[in-house]
């Protein structure tokens, strides 16, 4: 893939998180959920690779702070589901796998870092278990949906064209 497509692509993904995050979401627990984040997690993380995914989620949680539809903690979760996301596809080559990474990494590992990160940054002092509940709901309801439409988009060889 040359490396146009490849920053169209990524741009295109951020954008669809941007904007599919004012659209899409519910509250859950402490935090709200933006399961469209996740979804465009495992999306650009199956298609474009694990570097890409976090460049797109640390571009999307950048835009979604200055819109003021998303928190700080956009950034530890959105950026290490989609290395997981990317990674772990990577080395797996199944497509549940990326959905499993977004899971681990947004659901479980980044409430952990989430802890001392909203102390320092946004001033909360909120237990861990505050967090992964809504983290969890969040990254399973959008790495099925993204599970979903990768699947739909491997088996429709569209992606195979154009890359």
């Amino acid at each position: 893939m040359s490396k146009t497509y490849r920053l169209t692509y990524m741009a295109l993904f951020a954008a669809i998180g941007t904007f599919g995050s004012s659209l899409l979401w519910f509250p859950a627990g402490v935090a709200k959920a933006y399961p469209v984040q996740h979804a465009v997690n495992v999306v650009a993380g199956v298609l474009l690779g694990p570097v890409p995914a976090v460049i797109v989620a640390f571009i999307t949680a950048v835009l979604r702070n200055l819109l003021g539809t998303g928190s700080l903690l956009a950034f530890p979760g959105g950026m290490l589901g989609a290395f997981l996301a990317g990674y772990v596809y990577r080395k797996m080559k199944k497509t549940w796998s990326a959905a499993a990474g977004e899971v681990i990494g947004s659901g479980i590992i980044a409430p952990l870092i989430a802890v001392p990160y909203a102390k320092v940054l946004m001033g909360t002092t909120f237990a861990s278990f505050f967090f992964i509940p809504p983290f969890i709901v969040s990254s399973i309801a959008g790495a099925l949906i993204g599970l979903f439409l990768v699947t739909r988009i491997m088996k429709s060889n569209v992606w195979k064209r154009s890359s």
